[in-house]
């Protein structure tokens, strides 16, 4: 058997259950994003273009367009997004696209879908949910979110941080964004270039 297959039917999930995971109120998400380029946000918004073959958890049904569905991804310290957003070069490039660094405290406690654990092998699959085909992970956070209404998002491991935990939370979590951040930086901004220069040395990327 595969350890990687499609996701169960949405009756199956619904018989298997979430995992659920709370992160308690006022608990900090850190996220890279990009002000400039193709589909750019701001701190606390959600891309409801997709699915981005770039991104591993994208809910949106296909073929790419906006729509009602939005996501944003987060982790649960600053260099885990660096690790995660620059991944495909290992370049950490502090101008294209005008990337930010932030951190906001969420106002209500958000439940999430638990992958950092037994779930995803019950349910049939691995941990390769985690590092494996990114199409595929896509259509199994398609199934979960329409499977478990209830679930403001899923954890799971960043395979580029030694599986710290990171976050895909859906556009239900809207409501618990708060009006200001704690931290917001450009990456470009030099009081950011030491913390950004010992990131890299240690995931062993390079910075520009």
């Amino acid at each position: 058997m595969a350890k990687f297959p499609n996701p169960p039917s949405i009756g199956e999930l619904r018989n298997l259950g979430p995992e659920p995971l709370l992160l308690p109120k006022g608990s900090a998400l850190w996220r890279v994003y990009f002000k400039a380029g193709k589909h750019p946000v701001a701190w606390g918004t959600f891309r409801t273009f997709g699915p981005v073959a770039s991104s591993r958890f994208d809910h949106h049904v296909a073929p790419p367009a906006d729509q009602a569905r939005g996501i944003l991804y987060a982790t649960a310290r600053g260099p885990t997004c660096v690790a995660e957003v620059f991944q495909e070069t290992r370049t950490i490039d502090r101008g294209a696209r005008d990337p930010w660094l932030v951190a906001f405290e969420v106002t209500r406690g958000l439940v999430l879908h638990d992958l950092q654990r037994t779930w995803p092998t019950r349910a049939g699959g691995s941990s390769a949910i985690h590092s494996g085909r990114r199409d595929r992970a896509r259509l199994w956070s398609q199934a979960m979110y329409e499977a478990f209404p209830d679930i403001d998002g899923l954890a799971y491991c960043s395979s580029m941080d030694g599986n710290r935990p990171a976050y895909a939370i859906y556009e239900r979590a809207q409501s618990a964004m708060p009006a200001r951040p704690v931290f917001h930086r450009a990456l470009r901004d030099p009081v950011l270039l030491a913390a950004l220069t010992n990131t890299a040395r240690e995931l062993g990327y390079v910075v520009v």
